[in-house]
């Protein structure tokens, strides 16, 4: 099924065409749905900290994790009490929020919030309510800044910077959105995002992480 939908998305399948007005039904849903937020039709919730989202445009993996570890280990450097909320993708929890530490049960609260926790010694907490995460991870923990591990499309929660990973291999396929190709929002998201970080080749409009550093300097300093 996965090959199938690689030649779909990622090659010249002609069944696209198919798709393609169910494409446009999912891109005019996304967009009343982002401006519904814009206007505050829709309530978001803003944090007390400054909130890092770190997404994608596309379907599947193209790096995130490693990228919100990095991240997190420089906030860190410079003096940061960094949190991590994630959806817990692959878990499957009796309850949420649920916390998230090394000898946690990758079962219950997913492999990549699993792998955050080893890898980076912040607190993270699971929720697929990103907002119930945050608002628990703030009340339990003293952070002063919190990343979320993917949410890009999640306009529930209020950010401060937006982060989109880009695949330099595959990067946006056949460029539709779902279901004819692998975009969750159009590529014209991108125009709205703070730093694009590709995983691979770069190209000229695209920025790495070395660039956004001094950016995330400038984020609400912590108290000394």
């Amino acid at each position: 099924m996965r090959q199938i939908i690689a030649r779909l998305w990622y090659g010249h399948n002609k069944l696209v065409y198919l798709l393609l007005p169910f494409s446009w039904l999912y891109r005019l849903i996304i967009a009343l749905r982002r401006y519904g937020y814009k206007k505050d039709i829709f309530k978001s919730f803003t944090a007390s900290v400054p909130v890092i989202v770190v997404g994608n445009i596309t379907v599947g993996g193209t790096g995130k994790t490693p990228l919100v570890v990095a991240l997190a280990h420089f906030l860190k450097q410079q003096g940061y009490k960094p949190g991590i909320v994630s959806r817990g993708y692959g878990g499957q929890a009796e309850s949420y929020p649920k916390f998230v530490n090394a000898n946690s049960n990758p079962l219950q609260v997913g492999d990549e919030p699993l792998l955050i926790a080893k890898n980076t010694h912040c607190p993270v907490v699971v929720d697929p309510k990103r907002v119930r995460a945050v608002q628990t991870l703030l009340y339990r923990f003293a952070c002063d800044i919190v990343i979320s591990n993917d949410g890009l499309q999640h306009y529930a929660l209020a950010r401060t910077i937006e982060i989109a990973v880009i695949d330099g291999a595959r990067r946006f396929g056949n460029a539709h959105c779902l279901p004819a190709g692998p975009l969750r929002e159009p590529i014209t998201r991108l125009r709205t995002i703070d730093f694009i970080v590709c995983n691979g080749k770069t190209q000229a409009d695209e920025y790495v992480m070395n660039l956004a550093a001094k950016r995330f300097m400038n984020v609400a300093k912590p108290n000394q």
